[in-house]
């Protein structure tokens, strides 16, 4: 269970990022994050793994202060978190499989992952990661040299060496066309029914926030504006979280 209490954030110049937001995500949901460019989205999922440190609030996970935890505790926390970023935060000059393998840096010893010698049994993982996301021909090429869509699957597949409890995706899809963006989506979909994973996923598209989503909580200007079922967004709510001008399209 992750809790979130009262969270709040304020940036250098007053810009409050996060207003009081509070909402719980049982064990194994699917969540959709929903709301306008600036919202506060990716502050959010970045405060739950303290990649952003809060300003106010707290975030508990299975019973235990996160927003408290010291520096070791923080790592043991964020092993267990796996994060996928839209812009897939990849080592470009770097083969495939060494871009997954550090998913496992957590776990193995500093100095052994510094000179890019990781366990067999790690170098078998992450080649099963990788034929999981369809890509396994994939793992000796650089990953400059793969499309936004493969360089994604290369992303979740780093995420899956953590042994992940819980999937952050921060607008995974947002730079990828709509046939990549649903591919994208239903491995993180497999990842949650098959594997039990949390995911909490923010999204800026109504069709795939309705297809994927077991539940979806929607920010504007920082603020909690909703939090339930897809199919309970009416009009009203739409422009309660988008604005009075915006167009529904899916």
């Amino acid at each position: 269970m992750l809790q979130v209490k009262n969270l709040t954030k304020i940036y250098e110049g007053g810009v409050k990022a996060l207003d009081t937001v509070s909402f719980e995500v049982p064990d194994g949901q699917f969540l959709a994050v929903i709301g306008l460019s600036g919202s506060g989205k990716s502050t959010l999922l970045r405060c739950i793994n303290r990649l952003i440190e809060p300003t106010s609030g707290q975030i508990f996970w299975n019973g235990e202060d996160v927003t408290a935890a010291s520096p070791d505790e923080l790592r043991r926390y964020r092993r267990k978190i796996g994060m996928v970023f839209q812009h897939f935060n990849l080592v470009h000059r770097s083969r495939v499989i060494t871009n997954v393998l550090a998913g496992r840096l957590g776990y193995v010893n500093p100095a052994w992952s510094l000179m890019n010698r990781f366990p067999k049994k790690d170098m078998e993982k992450a080649l099963q990661q990788l034929e999981r996301v369809g890509i396994a021909d994939k793992a000796n090429h650089r990953a400059d040299e793969l499309s936004g869509g493969q360089q994604q699957r290369v992303g979740i597949a780093r995420a899956l060496m953590q042994d992940p409890e819980m999937i952050l995706a921060d607008e995974p899809v947002a730079s990828l066309d709509p046939v990549l963006a649903h591919s994208i989506m239903k491995h993180l979909e497999d990842i949650n029914k098959k594997d039990g994973v949390t995911v909490l996923c923010s999204l800026h598209f109504l069709d795939l926030v309705h297809r994927y989503a077991d539940r979806v909580i929607a920010l504007n200007g920082g603020k909690l504006m909703f939090d339930g079922l897809p199919n309970e967004i009416d009009d009203k709510k739409f422009k309660d979280i988008y604005g009075r001008e915006a167009e529904r399209v899916g």
